[in-house]
């Protein structure tokens, strides 16, 4: 019996659905690693920042990143960090608790196949193929998956856009206004502050192109927004004495505006060209086919996110790909155009052939097949083709988990040779504060003011267009280390051998334990000097 076609299209789905959740889980794994023979589970250290303050908020000392110290808001998602202490009211050990994270991100990532479909089918009238290649090319792209998958809001801030694009779009179908696209994309405000790019480009479409519900659309999109971005405002205000994030003057001052612009111009080239201009411009194609209002949103939404990616200079981890935290969050339209291209031109083809003929009903359809199946490649090497793709294929452990283990390892030393009061200098803010509990000195200044309010350091000669690397171009070691007089120096940043000397080697001995170079207050009486007796090597 001829099973119907719609029941196809269910299993086909269930399909690639089952195999994604599978490559999902294979990908945390790779991320673990066992250290004494325990495994252990840890995030992006970004995202560790981001457990800390979690951690902190759950054991009463509020959204810090010190115990008792300074009010600073060194993250940049609040909702996320709510999100995270959650996970911290239950008696879950340290080295498996970013797990949970890890899963959440993995089951916001699926959740967003099943929107992404409906985009899809919304757009080509349910041209199944077209919908399943918008689907498995979302579902195995490797920086979506990466950020996601390593504790980073970016799961979330994904599924966000896509709902709200899909209730965009059926908004536009029926010709009625609709608030959820604005309380979604609001929310998404509170996760991370710049996903006001998004409601912004969504906001000035519908006021603009929805001549029927202009009035509402412009003021209630106005109202809304505004709402939002009040109320974090008063909040940070209150509670942290700032109008903006800490992270926001860190990376966006005290470093000229037209090299950091430079830097994002440079850097949206090297994502281009990584995948091909060809193959970036396929979905552009499109418009000769058609320039409806569904097409127009998608288009206005993914190019407002480059825009502001090549305007805040791109992200710290460019050298990986160029598919940044930014441009992530809308590959998936940028995915469902792209098919959406390949179906028009399949449609074009179909029509120029003699359909009387068996192989030319067929040709047209392999054509897009072979462009689908090497683009996906071509998404996917994104730095070395030979290790992406070995990161892609789950062959090696994905981006810094190795750095991840060193960071944990690094803690966990660091709270076996120091007691609780001891002050501890990092320069990865994450895991090894979050692993040792000690208090700590943020080199870089993400969780300190002073140092997030300096002038950047601006390299000298051509390098100067390339060489903006935010949050990682400020340090101050007369006040990190003469000031602050941290007990342990577990890293050091940025600067000449001879240039630090003078903080160390007076106040400051050096020793290795375990593979790690520390150097230790040699006055400090929070410093388990008997058991680094033990542990230390000859330097």
């Amino acid at each position: 019996m001829k099973m119907p076609a719609v029941r196809k299209t269910d299993i086909t789905f269930a399909l690639i659905f089952i195999t994604y959740s599978v490559y999902a889980a294979s990908f945390i794994y790779r991320t673990s690693f066992v250290i004494d023979g325990m495994r252990y589970y840890s995030l992006f250290d970004d995202a560790m920042i981001s457990m800390r303050y979690a951690e902190n908020l759950v054991e009463g000392y509020g959204l810090v990143w010190n115990p008792g110290g300074e009010r600073v808001e060194g993250f940049t998602n609040p909702l996320w960090v709510l999100y995270m202490s959650i996970f911290h009211l239950f008696p879950i050990a340290s080295s498996k608790i970013s797990l949970f994270i890890q899963m959440s991100g993995a089951l916001f990532l699926m959740a967003n196949l099943i929107f992404v479909k409906k985009i899809a089918d919304l757009i080509a009238d349910h041209a199944t193929f077209f919908s399943f290649s918008a689907v498995l090319l979302t579902a195995f792209y490797l920086p979506l998956n990466n950020w996601s998958l390593q504790g980073m809001e970016v799961s979330v801030l994904t599924l966000l856009i896509s709902i709200s694009i899909l209730k965009t779009l059926q908004s536009i179908k029926r010709e009625k206004f609709s608030f959820w696209p604005y309380i979604l994309l609001g929310v998404g405000t509170v996760v991370r502050m710049d996903m006001v790019i998004p409601y912004l480009a969504i906001w000035l479409f519908l006021s603009f192109a929805d001549p029927k519900n202009r009035g509402k659309n412009f003021a209630y999109g106005l109202l809304i927004l505004l709402s939002f971005i009040l109320v974090q405002t008063i909040f940070r205000i209150w509670y942290y004495g700032e109008v903006l994030p800490n992270t926001f003057y860190l990376k966006m001052t005290g470093y000229p505006i037209l090299l950091r612009i430079g830097r994002g111009f440079v850097v949206t080239y090297q994502f281009i060209s990584r995948m091909s201009v060809l193959v970036f411009l396929i979905p552009f194609s499109l418009l000769f086919f058609r320039r409806d209002k569904f097409i127009l949103t998608l288009f206005v939404v993914f190019l407002a996110q480059m825009a502001y990616s090549i305007y805040v200079g791109g992200d710290a981890w460019e050298y990986w790909g160029g598919s940044n935290r930014y441009v992530s969050i809308v590959m998936p339209i940028f995915f469902i155009l792209f098919c959406g291209s390949l179906a028009a031109f399949e449609k074009r083809l179909l029509k120029n052939v003699n359909r009387t003929k068996s192989f030319a009903k067929v040709w047209p359809r392999f054509i897009t097949i072979v462009i689908l199946l090497i683009s996906i490649v071509k998404f996917n090497v994104i730095y070395s083709p030979y290790a992406t793709l070995q990161e892609w294929l789950l062959l090696k452990p994905p981006l810094a988990v190795t750095d991840n283990e060193e960071m944990v390892k690094s803690g966990l030393l660091l709270k076996e040779i120091t007691d609780p009061e001891a002050k501890v200098a990092v320069v990865w803010a994450g895991a090894i504060p979050y692993f040792s509990g000690r208090q700590s000195v943020d080199l870089l200044g993400k969780n300190d003011k002073t140092i997030a309010r300096m002038d950047a350091c601006v390299p000298e000669g051509p390098g100067e267009y390339t060489a903006f690397y935010p949050g990682h171009l400020k340090w101050n070691y007369d006040y990190s280390i003469e000031e602050l007089k941290p007990d342990v120096i577990a890293q050091l940043y940025g600067v000449e051998t001879e240039e630090i000397e003078p903080y160390l080697e007076v106040d400051y001995c050096k020793v290795l334990i375990e593979g790690f170079v520390l150097h230790l207050r040699v006055e400090s009486n929070w410093i388990n000097w008997e058991k680094v007796e033990i542990l230390r090597s000859v330097m």
